[in-house]
């Protein structure tokens, strides 16, 4: 495999949807209603939907931002409520989410960033680590907003 096709590997990898459904799917025609609703002691899909989407912004800033700060565990990845705070906030979160993912396949195409370095401010991750983090991370989140939108009544498979 060359360079060129595992980074096309990788970005897809990000959007991926040949396993499992995506991120699209798992959000498509979610009624505003249910958003904010747990189910089963589960967090509801407000709180998936902006858990990824903290985590995703978080990675993204690691591997890019040589002032990154840590952030608080768990304050800091999980919303404080189980709605949105605004009718608006979950649109945001959906298209802030995929700005941040098309961020993340650029630097995985980017030819000019060595896979397997170290970042320089980290402590040995790798930016392939981060990356693969990323795709895991968001897969396992994914899972679990469709099982709650099955719990919901809410989810049709396509």
């Amino acid at each position: 495999m060359t360079d060129s096709q595992l980074r096309q590997q990788l970005a897809r990898l990000l959007d991926w949807e040949d396993a499992h459904a995506g991120f699209d799917a798992a959000i498509a025609d979610l009624p505003e209603q249910v958003r904010g609703t747990q189910v089963s002691g589960l967090h509801s899909p407000w709180q998936l939907l902006e858990h990824l989407r903290r985590t995703q912004n978080d990675i993204l800033e690691f591997c890019r931002n040589p002032d990154y700060q840590e952030l608080e565990w768990p304050d800091d990845y999980w919303p404080p409520t189980p709605g949105p705070p605004t009718a608006a906030a979950w649109d945001e979160s959906v298209e802030e989410l995929r700005r941040d993912r098309r961020a993340l396949q650029q630097l995985a195409g980017d030819p000019d960033v060595d896979l397997g370095a170290a970042i320089p401010h980290g402590a040995g991750q790798t930016y392939l680590r981060e990356l693969l983090l990323v795709a895991d991370h968001t897969a396992y989140h994914l899972g679990q907003l469709i099982v709650v939108r099955q719990l919901l009544g809410v989810w049709t498979s396509k």
